[in-house]
């Protein structure tokens, strides 16, 4: 079988701000697709020419963030006839960005909370007025809680927008929810076992440290949910993933509040595979180990 699937280039690492995340996702998958007896090589296009991609007969794609993510290299993959796994042009240009994200979403009758754009000169005590307090400060086309920070006071916003607007020049503020964070999991059409998100108590959100660099984060499968919030959640993400034009794999991550209300945060169209990530996590709760789950996203390249 591992011949159906000729040379494959597992793309990683690239120039974005998760570069990091991406190598260490990349690493993970290629061992796991050698492991299956796949002709599998990493790809970095920050030290190889992007055109030699056209040696390969399909590629992983596990490349995060911009270049990676958003559309850039899925366009030249189609370019090249060379397929690959995950979404296509338009649902990853549209899934890195929040903004376009959540006015699809909410096109489409998806509730999704209050934001505001920011920039240098935006009255941000007028900013604080319409939406409140606390808020989520963040650049628009990063992942990994990239360049997020939790804002208390009218006086910590314009600090906020500054650090975001380091990575982004474009730049959000949302309401703040309080409640449990949840990601769901979808390969094809079916929506894996929701995760639940337990930063440290210390922790103001699920951001890069609690992602990527702790280790007291901990992480609730089954979810806890009710039988009928659960099913209604997996709804709710599969509506949202086919909203955007999703296809393959990916997450869509959302909260419950106080009084039960599920809102959407956004999508993810090229998920972490380290070992802290939640794509593994809820494939293992669904009887798939990590292995297998590589192979059952290569596939779809065929």
């Amino acid at each position: 079988m591992s011949k159906a699937y000729g040379k494959v280039a597992v793309l990683m690492g690239g120039d974005s701000n998760e570069r990091s995340v991406s190598l260490n996702s990349g690493a993970s998958v290629l061992a796991a697709l050698k492991s299956s007896g796949i002709d599998a090589h990493a790809f970095d296009p920050a030290i190889t020419d992007i055109l030699q991609i056209r040696e390969f007969d399909r590629v992983f794609n596990v490349m995060h963030g911009r270049g990676g993510e958003d559309g850039q290299i899925q366009g030249l993959l189609d370019y090249l006839k060379v397929p690959y796994t995950g979404s296509g042009v338009m649902a990853s240009a549209i899934g890195m960005d929040k903004v376009r994200t959540k006015q699809l979403w909410a096109g489409g009758g998806i509730a999704t909370k209050d934001f505001a754009l920011m920039q240098a000169d935006t009255d941000f005590a007028a900013v604080v007025k319409r939406l409140g307090l606390p808020l989520i400060v963040k650049p628009v086309r990063e992942g990994s809680s990239v360049g997020m920070s939790k804002v208390t006071s009218a006086a910590e916003l314009k600090t906020a927008y500054e650090l975001a607007a380091e990575f982004d020049p474009v730049v959000m503020a949302e309401s703040w929810i309080t409640g449990s964070e949840y990601t769901s999991v979808i390969i094809g059409d079916e929506v894996y076992p929701l995760v639940r998100l337990e930063p440290a108590i210390d922790a103001d959100f699920y951001d890069f440290e609690a992602k990527y660099e702790r280790n007291d984060t901990q992480y609730g499968i089954p979810s806890g949910l009710s039988a009928e919030l659960d099913q209604q959640a997996k709804a709710l993400c599969l509506q949202a993933f086919k909203l955007v034009g999703a296809s393959g794999w990916g997450r869509v991550d959302f909260m419950k509040d106080e009084q039960d209300n599920l809102w959407l945060l956004e999508i993810n169209t090229v998920p972490g595979m380290t070992d802290h990530s939640l794509v593994p996590m809820s494939a293992k709760a669904a009887g798939l180990d990590f292995a297998a789950l590589c192979l059952k996203l290569l596939d779809q390249t065929l």
